[in-house]
């Protein structure tokens, strides 16, 4: 991520905040490596001996998760096991210097082991106390087990994708707990922001069943309103075409028509401007009912052209209609316009060599870059947080010899 060589460094959005993280895998991580993006202190609180379950995932032998490098980037981290009383001790003397505690625990599990967010606040009010679970603290399901294909199927997403004639598809790379990440990191951002004004912090019960289903595109409203039910639509828009996936000679494009002036447009340039005068096209409702005509019609278009051919046509120099080539992300990290916006960040790692990260994409005017770019070994950190505590060399090596970091 490059700031503006044009603008003066203003240090980081939100520098001076300290984040407890006591997540793992990918949510709550997620959610916390944003909050390192954007310059506050994350220290990351893993089990002594093994850490987060996910440094054990796609990586070179013997080293940390690749995955795991990338959503736990900018972080400190250190070792402590907060079921043992010591280690909840360290972890209260800890709060009291933080802004936030986050984690991803099974709804409950922290207050079962006597540190739940009443006896946190006790120690520091102005403490938000941020927790994403499954299915939240509250209502018959509290406290089950979830996963990201879970959240999709029981907040509404699942049965909205794939095509009609196949089953339900999970929308893929865990989107539902990088949705609960974002919608996390916003809530605990949010609660800051409350206890700086107000003087006491809140606690935010974040459920990922909630998450999902908040982003499931107006559809149980307008099944309410109307007695239209989501159906599954492949790649299509239900109420507009064409808007769908085409098979070119090379590879695949997306094409994207919301608007008359839009359709007008593609016609022209496929060499069918009758379409667009026909009155059975003249309107969305028009075109929705009859997607399967205009989609063979454009689909035999794009098929006799290469992808560049496509979108020379329909991209900003032809047509201007919204159009993309379905790109991996492998692909993507040499895509110029990404490059351009620093969103592909490569940096040096002591023992793997060059490791490649998403970028940041919230661009704040003169901000600076977090100041950690890697991710932490495990209790790399220890020395340099304990120390703020006033605990030695000894003390480390005593709580080391006993389990407790």
């Amino acid at each position: 991520m490059q700031a503006s060589l044009n603008r003066p460094m203003l240090g980081s959005v939100l520098d001076g905040v300290r984040i407890l993280d006591l997540t793992r895998v990918v949510a709550g991580p997620f959610a916390t490596a944003i909050l390192a993006d954007l310059g506050a202190d994350v220290v990351k609180i893993e089990r002594p001996g093994t850490g987060d379950d996910y440094r054990y995932g796609p990586s070179r032998k013997g080293e940390t998760s690749l995955s795991f490098q990338n959503t736990n980037r900018g972080k400190r981290s250190i070792t402590l096991d907060v079921r043992r009383p010591r280690g909840q001790e360290i972890f209260l003397d800890l709060v009291e210097r933080a802004d936030a505690v986050v984690e991803n625990f099974r709804a409950g599990w922290l207050a079962a082991q006597g540190l739940g967010p009443e006896t946190l606040q006790t120690r520091n009010p102005r403490l938000v106390v941020a927790g994403l679970s499954g299915f939240g603290a509250t209502g018959p399901r509290a406290g089950q087990a979830s996963y990201d294909i879970v959240a999709q199927a029981a907040g509404g997403f699942l049965a909205m994708t794939g095509f009609p004639d196949g089953p339900p598809v999970r929308g893929g790379g865990a989107l539902a707990d990088f949705v609960g990440g974002l919608y996390l990191a916003l809530g605990v951002v949010a609660g800051i922001r409350d206890a700086e004004r107000g003087g006491h912090g809140r606690i935010l019960d974040l459920s990922n069943q909630d998450a999902i289903f908040a982003i499931t595109d107006s559809w149980a409203t307008i099944a309410e309103g109307l007695g239209v039910r989501a159906e599954r639509a492949g790649n299509q828009h239900p109420f507009t075409a064409p808007y769908d996936c085409f098979h070119a000679r090379d590879g695949w494009v997306v094409v994207g028509t919301a608007s008359n002036k839009l359709f007008r447009s593609l016609c022209e340039a496929i060499g069918h401007p009758e379409l667009a005068s026909d009155e059975r096209f003249r309107s969305h409702r028009g075109r929705s009912a009859r997607r399967t005509e205009i989609n063979a019609t454009v689909g035999d278009w794009i098929r006799e052209r290469s992808c560049d051919e496509v979108l020379a046509a329909l991209g900003p120099d032809g047509a201007d209609v919204p159009c993309a080539r379905v790109a991996r992300p492998d692909e993507l990290v040499r895509d110029p316009q990404l490059l351009a916006r620093g969103m592909v960040e490569r940096h040096p790692h002591p023992r793997i060599g060059e490791v490649v990260f998403h970028g940041n994409p919230l661009r704040f005017s003169g901000a600076d870059v977090r100041e950690h770019a890697l991710a932490p070994d495990l209790g790399q950190h220890n020395a340099e947080v304990y120390g703020e505590l006033g605990l030695g060399e000894d003390d480390l090596a005593r709580l080391c010899e006993a389990g407790v970091i």
